[in-house]
């Protein structure tokens, strides 16, 4: 990326209180220019100048890091080019990862991004969400998705596959808590209940993000 796109991300994350070390950075440097590279073959993603993808891409997928944090298990469902888990898995390491999407060509440039950027604990998977309860039920400590779908076709997705005291945390724009609103009474037939909101501004944007954190309910 070029030096202000570098510049954007470093500051982007700074707000974030995330002090990205010259590794962290330089491995993200790389994620980005490997995106640009495949995206000439295949369309992985519609923003495609530095300060877009250090923006909207790099700095978007680590506001996740404002309430996950690491050692545990994640899995992101419908992960599209690595979005949010390839950013966070550089900056939160001790967090091992599933990263999942209908696409092939989309895990077929993850994979790649794993080998180029040397991501231990990093598996990929080329499956639908809905058919990962057998393989791995009870099995994650967090599962996420950025703007995958609504939330009760993403949590009902999830559910089987959420360890009893893990977390649901859905990466929403501006409308998340009205989206959360409208699907409570669903979710909560569901037997999951909202435990957190995040509204906050996208650094270096003038966008509008949400973070929404469900748990298995207690009652």
């Amino acid at each position: 990326m070029k030096p202000a796109a570098r510049e954007m991300l470093a500051s982007g994350a700074r707000t974030l209180g995330l002090e990205l070390t010259q590794q962290q950075l330089a491995q993200l440097d790389l994620l980005a220019e490997e995106l640009k590279k495949w995206n000439k073959k295949i369309n992985l993603t519609a923003i495609t100048d530095d300060e877009g993808i250090a923006t909207k891409h790099l700095v978007d997928s680590l506001t996740l890091l404002k309430v996950v944090r690491g050692p545990g298990r994640l899995l992101d469902l419908g992960s599209g080019g690595g979005f949010p888990c390839i950013p966070v898995k550089v900056v939160e390491p001790t967090l091992a990862m599933v990263s999942v999407d209908a696409v092939v060509k989309k895990i077929s440039f993850q994979k790649n991004a794993a080998r180029v950027l040397g991501l231990a604990n990093f598996e990929t998977l080329h499956a639908r969400g809905e058919l990962l309860a057998e393989q791995y039920p009870a099995s994650f400590d967090w599962i996420v998705s950025r703007a995958f779908s609504d939330l009760p076709t993403f949590v009902s997705m999830a559910l089987p596959l959420l360890k009893p005291e893990g977390r649901i945390v859905a990466m929403k724009g501006p409308g998340g808590k009205q989206e959360a609103d409208e699907a409570k009474v669903k979710l909560e037939s569901l037997g999951v209940e909202l435990v957190g909101l995040q509204e906050f501004q996208l650094p270096g944007t003038s966008d509008q993000r949400s973070l929404l954190i469900y748990r298995i309910s207690k009652n």
